[in-house]
């Protein structure tokens, strides 16, 4: 849902995409994460995707949902040390994780998307200043 709700802002000269440390690719989104998004007008097509070593390489910011998924990305990619947070600690200097709503129900999931649209909306006031 990060993805598409970060996409959905249409920031100038951003690229977007979401990979997953734990991913093997090819799931499709939830049925839950789209129908929230849909139900917000965010049309968002996705299939996961694995943390690949040219990404990491090619990005100038890596966000993630969680620490647990910041360790584990640092671990295979030590490299990205000076440009990877969890999007909570990035925004707003905090460490709490994104609660991740995988295998709640609607509401789970519409409180996760409240909780990454008022992150989202503090990544864009941060990326617009810089």
């Amino acid at each position: 849902m990060a993805e598409a709700i970060l996409k959905n802002k249409k920031l100038q000269d951003v690229q977007v995409f979401s990979a997953g440390v734990y991913s093997y690719g090819g799931e499709g989104m939830s049925q839950n994460a789209q129908a929230v998004l849909n139900q917000h007008g965010i049309e968002h097509c996705h299939t996961s995707s694995p943390v690949e070593p040219d990404k990491i390489a090619s990005s100038d910011l890596i966000l993630t949902m969680t620490n647990a998924h910041l360790q584990a990305l640092l671990q295979f990619y030590p490299q990205a040390a000076d440009k990877a947070f969890t999007l909570s600690e990035y925004v707003m200097d905090s460490k709490k994780d994104v609660s991740d709503p995988f295998g709640g129900d609607l509401y789970t999931y519409e409180a996760t998307f409240e909780e990454l649209q008022r992150l989202i909306d503090a990544l864009q006031s941060k990326i617009v200043e810089e």
